[in-house]
């Protein structure tokens, strides 16, 4: 009898002891939420366990998932902290479009109470570009705007700021609802600078290309142009893609070197710095040849500039046969034709910003000290800024 009692008794402590250490495990297991409710749920006889029952290395693995979750959210934290030149896009109230260009739209805006441009770079929608390519893309607008944000100077456009994220960014639509906006694809970014309402150096060349530009207004567009560029060589930055669309003017017709879209640091080892990057027409004989290049690439595609800023006309009369002349340009050293009536003076800086050879052409703070030898009293050659007709030495305006 004796025996039969205990058996039981000691049958009914096992399934005792085995319904408590379910129970622990059953709360132990469970999620922190469920944890709480859990326990706010319990009697107070459910609240009492025997401690030399209860699984602490099923509580230590919790404790461990539990902190591993936590470091990953913080390491999460700080990939997606924002860099110090993001801004707030609550404060960006983009209005309309400027110019399209190959990755996308320039708005004209307000940021913060000032007149900005607002570039927002549109890489594809989800699934069309791949991983790799769109990493690609962002690495490139990093590159962009870490050059950007360290420039400060009066022939450069002033950087504002710029976003990883364009998901708070309002566009307004197409539709003739004032009210109505666009939100932009998820994989945009946009960078923020000054707005110069002057528009781009190309533009004012095509208004002024039968009237042509007065002599003193060639040389302080080209001397704006040169600043500029020598103020980015001195700071070891080679832009890459020097045109006249690629420059903009303000309110004062003061002109400033804008998108750093290809601009890098150059490199100490010129083989470093290779591939065909710039714009067929003012790209250097050695870039178009794919052979190393440095910050004298700069300075041919300055010369190009030179000439069209003096002749208000495209540097080469048919765009179409872009990869002949590019083959001229390199294999029969072709350049524009300097017109009769240029002065001696400047005809012979563009002749040495543009030679084949990149150690033979000056550097620009050397362009900059030729430029301001220039007499420009007596108007040389060219169109007091009263008159009105062309001078006869030019030939037939090309271009639009």
């Amino acid at each position: 009898m004796e025996s039969s009692n205990g058996k039981e008794a000691e049958g009914a402590m096992k399934e005792e002891k085995s319904n408590t250490h379910q129970e622990v495990e059953t709360v132990s297991n469970a999620e922190e939420p469920k944890l709480g409710s859990k326990v706010g749920s319990m009697s107070n006889k459910e609240m009492y366990f025997r401690a030399d029952k209860i699984d602490f290395k099923s509580w230590d693995v919790q404790l461990e998932k539990h902190l591993s979750r936590a470091w990953s959210r913080d390491t999460e934290v700080q990939s997606t902290r924002k860099e110090e030149w993001e801004i707030d896009l609550g404060k960006l109230d983009i209005r309309h479009v400027i110019a399209y260009g190959t990755y996308g739209v320039v708005y004209r805006g307000n940021y913060d109470g000032q007149d900005v441009a607002v570039k927002v770079l549109d890489w594809g929608e989800d699934g069309i570009a791949t991983d790799a390519e769109t990493a690609a893309l962002r690495a490139s607008f990093k590159q962009e705007v870490a050059v950007w944000q360290k420039l400060d100077h009066p022939n450069v456009t002033k950087f504002v700021g710029a976003s990883m994220g364009t998901s708070n960014l309002k566009i307004p639509s197409k539709s003739s609802s004032s009210d109505s906006v666009n939100s932009p694809p998820s994989r945009a970014c946009c960078v923020v600078v000054e707005y110069l309402p002057g528009g781009t150096l190309k533009k004012f060349l095509i208004r002024n290309r039968r009237k042509k530009l007065a002599f003193k207004i060639v040389i302080q567009l080209s001397l704006d142009l040169s600043r500029g560029l020598s103020y980015l060589h001195s700071k070891k930055i080679v832009h890459r893609d020097v045109k006249t669309e690629n420059m903009l003017l303000d309110a004062t017709r003061t002109l400033k070197i804008a998108d750093f879209g290809v601009a890098r640091v150059e490199a100490q080892n010129p083989r470093d710095m290779t591939g065909e990057t710039g714009t067929l027409g003012y790209m250097a004989p050695e870039v178009l040849d794919g052979k190393p290049y440095n910050r004298k690439c700069d300075v041919y595609s300055f010369g190009i500039c030179l000439w069209e800023i003096y002749c208000c006309d495209m540097p080469y009369p048919d765009p179409s046969f872009a990869s002949e002349v590019s083959s001229a340009v390199v294999r029969q050293h072709l350049r524009p034709e300097i017109p009769r009536c240029c002065p001696s003076s400047l005809a012979s800086v563009m002749r040495k910003c543009w030679d084949a050879n990149p150690e033979k052409r000056p550097e620009m703070d050397e362009v900059v000290g030729l430029l301001e030898a220039i007499d420009t009293s007596k108007g040389g050659g060219m169109l007091p800024e009263d008159q009105s007709t062309g001078c006869l030495c030019f030939s037939p305006a090309r271009g639009p």
